[in-house]
């Protein structure tokens, strides 16, 4: 069995919430359940599985929403030169506070490794099932396994030489890895272990960035216009702020401000930002705020990695911010929203991989979007019967502010957290099913 997650985004708690720790302990219980069926075999048989392979599917610790970065020399940021001793030093310790901040859920999910904390009941007994004690009697332990795959917000752990070697390793550590030394992997291929993984339970999982030009260029061992969009616009911006109008600001602006990345999706930040500032300020605080906005706006448009050829609408997109109102900019937003239906969708992308191609995966995952979903892709007369083949996107472990559809007008967000997990099965597993996804939400 394999069970994927993506996008947890733990942050050092600098920047807008992370996932309540209650998440990871649900999370594994909810493994001891998945361990428990998968155990049901085909013919009836109950056979318990010996070992469960964990997907971390990119974007686990976010280095990237750091204002950490912020307090650094210019130089000294992820577009810089990675082989500086500066910038290894700034991912190390924005590491460590990261672990810190959220000492509790790595605290969980390192569990998972050590012996005994999965279990189930050597024979089939529902009652035994239920148990949440891992040493119950009658119970054996299942090996967990969990895989540290990287994304556009952790991407610098696939960065080589010792200075990052030595930070992948005290991750190895702190988590409970079980990936060898070495960078963590980015695409399938770059890991023996993951790619025979996938050739078992035919799949084909990758964190979906390659696919998203603001947020990769190239090569994964480079910065993307996206990092100096979070760190220059969206970590510096409610710094700013607050440096500026101080004690006067409501405590609601101020944590709204630290929000804007969760906001979903992205394009719609200046409609959350029009509507926070009129239910949160006085006039002439909105407009202090929106002038603090054009001095960044400029700033981050005069940038020498910024200045770079391309993006260009996304940069033309940041030029209307300066130049216009919030009032003005949300009302231009809505009406475009008004002709794009629902959410954006990776499944598109899926079309154009090897392993649906040539029919080697049954299933082909992204993260990513944070928009989980699931869509078929093909169903076609093949050697072994009926080939069918779906694309799954793995969502997230994080808050979001969504937009609501009654009236946009209005710039009412409604924010909740967000969960999801998938797991695939093999063989006979879960009597002979081969796929379970759950997502949930929870008020935030």
């Amino acid at each position: 069995m394999i069970v994927i997650v993506s996008d947890l985004h733990l942050t050092d708690g600098s920047s807008g919430e992370t996932i309540e720790e209650g998440a990871f302990r649900v999370f594994r219980e909810r493994l001891r359940d998945l361990v428990y069926d998968a155990s049901k075999r085909v013919d009836g048989r109950y056979e318990p599985i010996r070992q469960v392979d964990v997907i971390l599917l990119g974007d686990i610790l976010d280095i990237i929403r750091s204002d950490q970065w912020c307090a650094a020399p210019p130089e000294v940021r992820p577009w810089g030169c990675v082989n500086d001793p500066r910038v290894q030093e700034k991912v190390r310790t924005i590491t460590e506070a990261i672990l810190k901040h959220n000492a509790g859920a790595i605290a969980i999910l390192r569990s998972l490794s050590q012996e005994k904390v999965i279990t189930v009941p050597r024979v089939m007994d529902e009652g035994a099932a239920t148990s949440r004690d891992p040493g119950a009697s009658g119970h054996v332990p299942v090996q967990i396994r969990l895989h540290y795959m990287i994304g556009n917000h952790d991407w610098m752990y696939h960065l080589p030489g010792a200075p990052y070697e030595e930070i992948r390793g005290f991750i190895r550590r702190e988590l409970g890895l079980a990936n060898p030394p070495g960078p963590f992997p980015h695409d399938p291929k770059e890991s023996a272990v993951i790619t025979q993984l996938y050739r078992d339970h035919r799949i084909f999982a990758r964190h979906g960035d390659i696919y998203d030009n603001l947020n990769f260029e190239r090569t994964r061992d480079a910065s993307s216009l996206g990092d100096a969009v979070v760190i220059e616009l969206l970590n510096r911006f409610p710094e700013l702020v607050v440096s500026r109008l101080g004690p006067s600001l409501s405590d609601d602006c101020k944590q709204g401000l630290k929000e804007l990345d969760n906001v979903r999706p992205l394009q719609i930040i200046p409609v959350w930002l029009d509507g926070l500032l009129k239910n949160t300020c006085t006039p002439n605080q909105a407009q202090e705020i929106k002038s603090v906005w054009n001095t960044q706006a400029e700033q981050f448009l005069r940038t020498p990695f910024v200045e770079r050829p391309g993006h260009f609408w996304f940069k033309l997109g940041v030029r209307f911010s300066r130049d216009f109102s919030l009032s003005a900019l949300s009302r231009f937003i809505l009406r475009l929203k008004r002709r794009m239906q629902g959410h954006p969708s990776f499944a598109p992308y899926a079309l154009t991989e090897a392993a649906f191609r040539d029919g080697s995966a049954d299933f082909l995952v992204y993260g990513h979007t944070h928009w989980y979903e699931v869509v078929a892709l093909r169903a076609a007369p093949s050697d072994q019967g009926l080939l069918t083949q779906t694309y799954i996107n793995s969502g997230t472990w994080r808050a979001v502010h969504e937009l609501g559809r009654f009236d946009p007008r209005q710039e009412q967000f409604v924010g909740y957290q967000v969960m999801t997990y998938l797991a695939f099965f093999r063989d006979d597993e879960r009597k002979g099913r081969s796929f379970e996804c759950w997502s949930g939400a929870l008020e935030a």
